[in-house]
Order: C-alpha cells, then sequence, then structure tokens
C-alpha cells in the first residue's frame, strides 16, 4: 500500500457549485455577511454535496476509534496505561461528555477497537471485532506497529469510511478514544512540521504535572529522532510513531475524502491524522472541518499547516469527540439556512406594473 496513491483518487469539492451558492447567497433576502462564517460553511456544503440549494445535514454520525499506547507506561498520560477500555465502557453506558451531548443530539455514537490493551470479552463484540493488535508499541524506543499491522489498520478505517457513506451518512463527527494518544499525535505534527518537542507537547485531555509533561516532551524527542529517517513514507511514519488507532483514524479520513463524506475534526488526535492524510493526498483537507480549539500547541501547529480554521473555542479539553460534537449544531445550522431561506423578491419594473394593470383592468 501507498497512501500517495490516495492523491489520483480524491478530488476537491465542486468549485462550480460553490460559485453557484455564492450566487444564490446574493439573492437571499437576509443581508450578505449578517451570517458571518455561517454563510461560508453553507457554500462549502454546497460545494461537497454538489447541490444547490444545500441539503440538511439528515444522517450525521460520531465515530471514535480507541487504542492504547505502549508510550503511557512512562507515566506522561493523566490516565493509567492500559486503561482506554475504561473510557469506551463510560461512553457505552452514558456517562461522559460525547454520551451526552450524542443523546441529546440524537445522533449515534460508533465506537471501533483498533489496538486497546485489554481482554476482547470486557466490551461488546462489535467494538472488539476490529481490533489490529493489543496496544501499540513504545515509541520512544520500538515501532508502534509493524509494517503489516500498519497496512491493516489503515484498510480497518478505509472500511469503516465506506460502511458509513454506504449506509447514507452525510456528516461525521470524529474523535479518539486512547490513552497515551496525545504522545504519538503530537511526534506526528512534529515530524511533519520541522519542529522541536517542546514546541507541540501539550498536557493532554486528562491534564498532567510538570514532571509529566517533562517525561512527555523527552518521549517526543526520542520518538522524533525514529520518526525523521521515515518522512518520506506515511505508512511507515504511522509504523514507526503512530499507533493502530491513528492509522484507522487516517485511513478512515481519505477514505471519507474519496466518499465525497464531510468530516468535522476534535482534538490533537484527529488532527494529526489529517495532517498525515494531507502529506499523502493534499487536496484531502477540504473535505474536513476543525471542531474546535482543544488547547494542544501541536493542534493549533497542524491546523494551521492545513489552513483549516476551528468553529468554536470553548476550552474544552475533555477529548472523546465533544468538542466537535459541540460545533455539529453550528453546521447543521448552516446548512439549514442555506437551504431554506428564500431569495429577496425584486421589486417591479413600471412597465410590469402597467401591464398587470391592463390585464387586471
Amino acid at each position: 500500500m501507498n497512501l500517495d496513491d490516495f492523491s489520483d483518487l480524491i478530488e476537491r469539492p465542486d468549485s462550480g457549485m460553490r460559485r453557484d451558492a455564492e450566487e444564490r447567497r446574493a439573492r437571499l433576502a437576509v443581508p450578505s455577511g449578517a451570517l458571518g462564517r455561517l454563510d461560508e460553511l453553507g457554500e462549502w456544503f454546497a460545494a461537497a454535496q454538489g447541490s444547490v440549494p444545500v441539503k440538511a445535514v439528515r444522517q450525521p454520525r460520531v465515530v471514535l476509534f480507541a487504542g492504547d499506547h505502549g508510550v503511557a507506561g512512562l507515566d506522561v498520560s493523566g490516565r493509567p496505561a492500559g486503561s482506554a477500555h475504561e473510557l469506551v465502557r463510560a461512553v457505552l453506558e452514558g456517562g461522559t461528555p460525547v454520551a451526552v451531548l450524542a443523546r441529546r443530539a440524537d445522533v449515534p455514537v460508533r465506537i471501533i477497537d483498533a489496538g486497546l490493551d485489554c481482554d476482547p470479552e470486557l466490551l461488546p463484540e462489535e467494538v472488539v471485532r476490529h481490533r489490529v493488535r493489543r496496544g501499540s508499541g513504545r515509541i520512544d524506543i520500538e515501532d508502534a506497529l509493524t509494517a503489516e499491522e500498519a497496512e491493516e489498520a489503515v484498510r480497518l478505517g478505509m472500511r469503516i469510511a465506506d460502511e458509513e457513506a454506504d449506509s447514507g451518512t452525510d456528516l461525521v463527527v470524529l474523535g479518539d478514544l486512547s490513552v497515551g494518544g496525545t504522545t504519538p499525535a503530537s511526534t506526528l505534527i512534529a515530524a511533519l512540521c520541522g519542529t522541536d518537542a517542546s514546541v507541540v507537547t501539550g498536557r493532554g485531555g486528562a491534564g498532567i504535572d510538570d514532571l509529566a509533561w517533562m517525561r512527555k516532551c523527552a518521549a517526543v524527542r526520542d520518538a522524533l529522532r525514529r520518526a525523521r529517517p521515515v518522512l518520506g513514507d506515511q505508512l511507515e511514519l504511522l509504523a514507526a510513531v503512530g499507533g493502530a488507532d491513528l492509522a484507522a483514524m487516517t485511513g478512515f479520513l481519505l477514505q471519507s475524502a474519496v466518499r465525497r463524506m464531510p468530516v468535522i475534526l476534535d482534538g490533537v488526535v484527529s488532527a494529526a491524522c489529517a495532517l498525515v492524510g494531507q502529506r499523502a493526498a493534499f487536496r484531502a483537507p477540504d473535505w474536513w472541518l476543525a471542531g474546535q480549539v482543544s488547547g494542544e500547541p501541536a493542534q493549533a501547529k497542524a491546523l494551521d499547516r492545513m489552513a483549516l480554521t476551528p468553529l468554536l473555542d470553548h476550552g474544552v479539553t475533555v477529548g472523546e469527540g465533544a468538542g466537535a460534537l459541540l460545533a455539529l449544531p453550528l453546521v447543521q445550522a448552516a446548512a439549514a439556512l442555506a437551504a431554506e431561506l428564500p431569495e429577496r423578491q425584486e421589486p417591479e419594473t413600471a412597465e410590469e406594473t402597467a401591464d398587470a394593470e391592463s390585464v387586471t383592468g
């Protein structure tokens, strides 16, 4: 597999439809500019859907990729190593922010176990049946995945994207359920942006103290040394310093762009996968929206590189796709406004008025 092949498969959203949407927007009764960024989103949807007027978002879905990372054993995470299955269980039981928000918005949540480090019996079959391997390697000293596992994970993500597109999903909110995931994400972004570990290392969704942050910086620094020699091959890069969940998310994002299925990105993990996807196919980011500012410096780096401006900045750091899900109503509102607002009635000319009077007289 060569991820660069996606470059020939992914087309940009329909620019002609975008121009038509802009022209229609100029004819709406609501003054131009009065809806702010909602206008821009509506025009983006028109191009993505190839439709003017825009069709309302009717079948969104939250998709969460789950995995554990060996680097969490260095105590660089706010959660114990190997405990990502507890995050999954909490979402399934409905007691997490993303579960509450999804329930309120009536949006289904799908969880894919790409690399959890737990006995499969602890979770439902529909979650664990996709697992590529049990946990990902400790990226500061070893590869996260073998070459074969990296390809399997990417193909898993592609398969999930196809399933969603085939089932009628018209917008995906993408997130992760991982322990230690922000460390490989920061490593990928630092490697692809050419920056140092200290520039990209944040404190993760669960938050860490200064000592843990320094350990995390050291882990990213050591992983970067392993990442730089394989920068020319995105699949090798994901195998060296990514992980099963990150590789699967990358495959999902690329195949979603192939299938013309828009995706809202959540935090630093999805941003890192998107950046790898951009390196493989430069048109792919045209199909993605940045849902929110997560506060992770690596996310800001990645979004800037992809020229994606976050929709929200509410200080939400919980992860799990919650921040991106908060942006969903804004995106749905933009589509609904573009679809349903009427065009203004043009004033009649004097000649048309006279003709009408002669007919009625």
